[in-house]
């Protein structure tokens, strides 16, 4: 509601200034860091000032007594040198919020542009670690965010299933631990394939690192791979499809959804590629190299500015050409992903297949790209407007090279709205990583994370650490709560270990190294999920006694405080009010915070508005006696009150991708 009413002002200050004075500023407006000075302050008599050559304060104090009434502001007033300072009307924000709170998310307009975000794609040669959670989770909230707040969205998941991890497990099953197609297939029906395919990748590098002249091994098996010949080319579709489904199984558990898994194999059969490669070529964006280090190999040349643009995160080989063509033929991953992005921006002139592929537990269908024939029903995925890669920063250089790309074809416009959503990577505390048993040498133990290698093996296979935090957070709701039926108390401790996992690793920013530690995610005192839930639990507590005691006097209050017949301004009302208000303000904020995060792609400020909202209604259920209150209005207000807290808090969280349960 707080967005609502600032819209408001907003509106009519523009209006009003373009009215009176025949001129547009910016309408800037902030939140006071007083509640005394009010709800909304606006700084614009400044810059006014500067065009009319004006005192700030002397066209503040005009704009004060002349601006026409706003719906939802009680008062505007002049402070310090020249700020408008608005001021709410107390009861009927209260009234407003309450009316909005718990709603559904805005439906997108039937014109609504389409915005892609591609998350996850996890590599479908293994077990899916800690750090590809964090991709996941973030992905999946952000775009919770984006549907909350009215855009139109896609979630897809890019399968990498004709690259070179693919390629090195192939060779492991050819070469260290031969098997036939059959045995193959055996295998990946087979449960926990994902883990066995873990350790073959690692036993692979080592191979591989043992003699170079294996290379060529792996380069033929990815050719053949690509090209879709013989044994190897069977097998990576096998092994890969099999692993997407680990990969679903495991992320299901988060309660994360997909929209399209999107094949790098189509790319490459249905054309996509070739079709972008000519493009290229056309366009002068990509060059034959006929001699050098490159030679045989078609580059792109970067802009003369190349060199900056690409960061410290490009070898200086890279800053000068982008290999997007090896001299075997095989074609590069950012070259494929050119191709990729043509397609999301519907600029490619051609189109997937797709066949349905997996109904995830809320019902939500995932579809997969195919090389011929759809299912019915397919829905028409692509054409977006505007796309999100939630990928690691250490991926920046690749991504500049794929907006580059769209540049040289003259799609600067795509270009500049192909975003990176970037994010770093996720290490373990030391205690942490020993009780998921790992053996730490001295010199890490006594540093504050530890790094980790999917490569190496060295890693935490994200159903393991689901597992362990459930198994943890079962513990306590079987001490707490041992007469519960079972089932519900494993409802209970998946939602906990959930929240849990979700909240740790949304609450950092994006640009923050996650050292993760179970007893630090599963507190229930500090910034953490189960704290936040907690504070949900205890309004679901006091709201059963306070209806369990409703007479007849008490239900007419609280239907006179749901229609707003009481009046609430005499519970609101400064000074004595005020610590009510800021919590009625806090929770009428839920839709500027959404919009705050949207804007600046950071979730971790939602994260931060469900802590801080549980922690002010924890202050309140200290401070006021809700079921004792002698005053019959004032109870039902506040009992009201706890309610709202607790449908924003339920709103907060559910966009966190976090379950709010009966109990704790």
């Amino acid at each position: 509601m707080y967005k609502t009413v600032e819209d408001r002002i907003r509106k009519a200050l523009r209006h009003h200034i373009h009215e009176r004075y025949k001129t547009d500023v910016p309408i800037i407006t902030e939140r006071p860091p007083k509640l005394a000075m009010g709800e909304v302050a606006s700084p614009l008599c400044f810059e006014l000032a500067k065009r009319l050559k004006k005192p700030p304060r002397a066209l503040a104090q005009e704009i004060a007594n002349s601006l026409k009434p706003i719906q939802g502001v009680a008062r505007v007033e002049v402070a310090g040198g020249g700020y408008l300072n608005a001021f709410f009307d107390r009861a009927a924000f209260f009234q407003a919020s309450c009316e909005e709170s718990g709603r559904e998310a805005k439906p997108p307009a039937p014109d609504a542009a389409k915005i892609a975000v591609e998350h996850t794609s996890i590599n479908p040669n293994k077990a899916a670690h800690i750090g590809h959670l964090r991709n996941a989770v973030l992905g999946d909230t952000f775009s919770r965010l984006l549907r909350y707040a009215g855009r139109r969205v896609e979630v897809q998941n890019y399968i990498d299933n004709t690259g070179v991890q693919v390629a090195d497990v192939v060779l492991g099953f050819l070469r260290l631990e031969p098997r036939s197609l059959d045995e193959v297939r055996a295998l990946a029906a087979a449960p926990r394939f994902d883990y066995f395919c873990w350790d073959l990748y690692t036993r692979v590098t080592l191979w591989l690192a043992e003699d170079k002249a294996r290379l060529e091994l792996r380069s033929q098996t990815l050719k053949d791979i690509e090209e879709g010949h013989g044994e190897g080319a069977q097998m990576a579709e096998i092994i890969s499809t099999a692993i997407v489904r680990c990969h679903l199984r495991t992320l299901d558990r988060l309660g994360i959804d997909y929209d399209l898994l999107s094949r790098e194999s189509e790319i490459l059969h249905l054309k996509f590629w070739d079709a972008a490669f000519e493009m290229l070529k056309q366009k002068g964006a990509i060059q034959f190299a006929e001699s050098g280090k490159n030679a045989g190999c078609w580059v792109m040349q970067l802009a003369p500015d190349g060199q900056e643009a690409a960061g410290d995160e490009a070898p200086p080989e890279e800053a000068e050409a982008k290999i997007i063509v090896r001299s075997n033929g095989t074609v590069t991953y950012v070259g494929k992903d050119i191709a990729y992005h043509l397609w999301k921006f519907g600029l490619l002139g051609r189109d997937f297949h797709y066949h349905r592929f997996h109904k995830h537990p809320d019902g939500h269908e995932a579809w997969i790209t195919a090389g011929e024939r759809d299912d019915p029903g397919a829905p028409a995925f692509g054409h977006a407007r505007e796309v999100f890669n939630v990928i690691d920063s250490r991926q920046i250089y690749p991504q500049q090279v794929v907006a580059a790309g769209l540049r040289a074809l003259g799609y600067a416009e795509e270009a500049d709205r192909l975003k990176h959503f970037a994010y770093n990577v996720v290490a373990l505390t030391p205690r942490c990583a020993q009780e998921m048993g790992y053996e730490i040498p001295l010199e890490d133990a006594k540093r504050p994370y530890v790094e980790v290698s999917g490569r190496k093996g060295q890693g935490v296979k994200a159903d393991d650490l689901l597992d362990q935090l459930e198994a943890s957070a079962r513990k306590e709701v079987d001490a707490r709560h041992a007469e519960t039926p079972e089932s519900e108390r494993a409802t209970i401790a998946h939602a906990i270990a959930i929240g849990a996992l979700r909240y740790f690793l949304l609450r950092f920013t994006r640009s923050t190294v996650i050292a993760f530690d179970f007893k630090d995610a599963l507190s229930f005192e500090g910034e953490t999920g189960p704290y936040v839930q907690y504070a949900v639990v205890r309004v679901n507590g006091i709201v059963r006694k306070g209806v369990g005691r409703l007479d007849s006097a008490d239900a007419a209050n609280a239907l006179r405080v749901e229609r707003g017949e009481i009046d609430a301004a005499k519970f609101l009302g400064a000074p004595g009010g005020d610590d009510l208000w800021e919590l009625v303000v806090l929770a009428g904020s839920l839709d500027a915070r959404v919009e705050a995060a949207v804007g600046a792609q950071e979730p971790a400020f939602l994260a931060r508005y469900a802590f801080e909202l549980a922690q002010a209604f924890n202050v309140f259920y200290h401070k006021h006696h809700i079921l004792s209150e002698e005053d019959a209005e004032k109870r039902a207000f506040l009992l009201r009150l706890a309610q709202l807290v607790r449908e924003q808090l339920t709103s907060a969280l559910g966009l966190l991708g976090i379950a709010a349960p009966e109990k704790m």
